[in-house]
């Protein structure tokens, strides 16, 4: 039998940054949202979804052919997907070379015949989910927005891509490494 694991490729933010994750995600505590635990805040290059336990060892094989360079990323801005009238996702913005990093890991998946992304690479981190907000909720919702858009959490350097399987539990996801690309 085949076993089925839910993977995605991505850059992990430096540790240092969590404290401050943490701090943004209590000015938001007031609404109905679901955080993701600042533990495991990351910038996802290219969800996967579900693939056959036995293609992870081909994966890091192309995987290990990525060109982009290692680069230096401004991690900032707080944004929502897909429009600050309807918010469904609030992010954390990151500057840097990622658009060339996600383009480099879709040429390299292509013989997988993965499902290319619809939308436009937007290279963010996502610091929880929008269940529901009323009109009033929206309202405060969006002031608490404009008065973070421009926080500034701290630069870092990307030199590594992570191949991780994620299980979903009631708690949470739980996230492991299953492959490690260094950039040089």
């Amino acid at each position: 039998m085949k076993t089925l694991i839910r993977t995605f490729i991505a850059v992990e933010l430096d540790p240092s940054f969590r404290e401050e994750i943490r701090q943004i995600q209590e000015k938001f505590s007031d609404f109905n949202l679901k955080f993701v635990d600042p533990e495991i805040v990351h910038i996802t290059l290219k969800f996967l979804g579900d693939i056959e336990e036995s293609k992870v060892k081909s994966l890091s094989a192309a995987l290990d052919s990525l060109l982009c360079e290692p680069f230096d990323a401004k991690i900032e801005g707080i944004g929502v997907f897909p429009k600050p009238s309807n918010p469904k996702v609030l992010w954390l913005g990151a500057k840097g070379n990622f658009e060339v990093l996600h383009d480099d890991v879709e040429t390299l998946l292509k013989p997988f015949k993965f499902k290319k992304d619809e939308r436009a690479f937007t290279a963010h981190a996502t610091l929880a989910r929008v269940k529901v907000l009323n009109k009033d909720q929206k309202n405060a919702f969006a002031g608490v927005l404009n008065e973070l858009k421009d926080t500034k959490i701290g630069s870092m350097r990307v030199n590594k891509v992570l191949l991780k399987k994620s299980t979903l539990t009631p708690d949470g996801p739980i996230y492991e490494t299953l492959h490690t690309v260094y950039l040089d």
